[in-house]
């Protein structure tokens, strides 16, 4: 696995983790936005359907996924 897609993966992670506290969810959701990557649009996509996590979050991943979506064209 390479570097990358191992950092995106441990993103995802925190960023679906309830037992972290909000604020590095939220950090690793806007880093997940930076990677602009279609492996974290992907991820970004799969936490904004996550209904566990609080609206902030979910709203913040799908401003992150329209982001890399405008930026790729």
């Amino acid at each position: 696995m390479s570097e990358q897609a191992n950092e995106l993966q441990k993103l995802a992670t925190i960023a679906s983790d309830l037992g972290l506290p909000v604020e590095l969810r939220v950090k690793a959701i806007e880093q997940l936005g930076r990677m602009g990557t279609h492996e974290a649009l992907r991820a970004l996509l799969d936490i904004a359907a996550n209904e566990k996590l609080i609206r902030k979050e979910r709203e913040l991943a799908l401003k992150q996924a329209g982001t890399i979506i405008k930026l790729s064209n």
